[in-house]
């Protein structure tokens, strides 16, 4: 007879079966236990980021749901948990795997990150930003995954970075449609490139300069996310190599693409990402080799 937390991580391994795109391929590669807890904290991510997607919601109603949801956290690991079927699978994981609450407190402070227009000056304040919405997730990651020395902390939020990076230039057009500008305005104006430019999709020399600028900014910490490997316990490390590989592979496409990011979206066919998840369990578990993503 299934249990409550048997329930409960059912749930979680449905929603991300549904939603997960990118990330559920790399699951693949770890043990099943594992895979269910990873299951269970992108159940708590997914959550977090609907609440500051459901743009049909007025804005003061988002920001009391995501305050609700972080008092909903800190309820269930008192022990009192909402009537939510998260919540049993994720207290479970917190606790077994040691994740301290403060990288899942960041992570919904990301989320509110993003309720305002977003118009970012520097490159300082860009990495605070990628912090809450991705190395803070990498920090959760690593937890689940196991991983020895302190050093493995810095080298997961600049993983995250990367990722993050990644993202934004990807998604620089669909971005700048909703107010947001993620680039930091120093480098626009370092390369000549305005706001304005952007929403009208130009590609001029100043662009394709700033771009490249960005594509070698992000490889810089790709190069860092690739020394977390030696950190990792052994179950962790396809996980990884997968991930960095789709997200590099990403980076890669862009600059193979000339960095044309206001046409068709950039992405890998599922096909792709089933082949990096197969090889990466076998290459980096059984052969023991270190992951190099293709950005680098």
């Amino acid at each position: 007879m299934s249990t409550p937390l048997d329930k409960s991580f059912d749930w979680c391994q449905q929603l991300a079966r549904r939603t997960a795109g990118n990330f559920y391929f790399s699951f693949l590669t770890l043990p099943r236990p594992r895979r269910r807890d990873m299951c269970a904290l992108y159940a708590f991510m997914r959550l977090a980021d609907d609440i500051g997607d459901e743009e049909t919601v007025p804005l003061p109603e988002r920001r009391a749901n995501l305050d609700q949801f972080r008092c909903d956290l800190q309820s269930a690991l008192d022990d009192n948990p909402p009537d939510h079927p998260l919540y049993p699978a994720l207290v479970d994981i917190i606790r077994r795997h040691h994740i301290p609450t403060e990288y899942l407190l960041a992570v919904i402070d990301g989320v509110a990150c993003d309720f305002d227009p977003t118009h970012i000056q520097t490159f300082s304040e860009l990495e605070t930003y990628c912090y809450h919405v991705a190395g803070a997730v990498g920090l959760c990651c690593i937890h689940v995954w196991g991983f020895d020395g302190d050093e493995a902390i810095q080298y997961a939020i600049a993983c995250g970075t990367a990722f993050q990076l990644t993202n934004i230039l990807r998604d620089l057009a669909e971005d700048a449609e909703m107010s947001r500008l993620y680039l930091p305005q120093a480098d626009l104006d370092r390369f000549g490139y305005s706001y304005e430019d952007l929403r009208q999709h130009r590609v001029n020399q100043e662009f394709l300069e700033l771009m490249r600028f960005e594509v070698d900014r992000a490889r810089e910490f790709y190069t860092q996310a690739e020394k977390l490997f030696p950190c990792l316990h052994p179950e962790g490390r396809p996980i990884f190599g997968a991930m960095l590989r789709i997200y590099g592979g990403l980076l890669a496409k862009i600059e193979r693409n000339q960095f044309d990011v206001f046409g068709e979206r950039v992405r890998l066919s599922k096909s792709k990402k089933l082949w990096i998840a197969c090889d990466s369990a076998f290459r980096y578990r059984w052969l023991g080799h270190a992951p190099k993503s293709p950005a680098g």
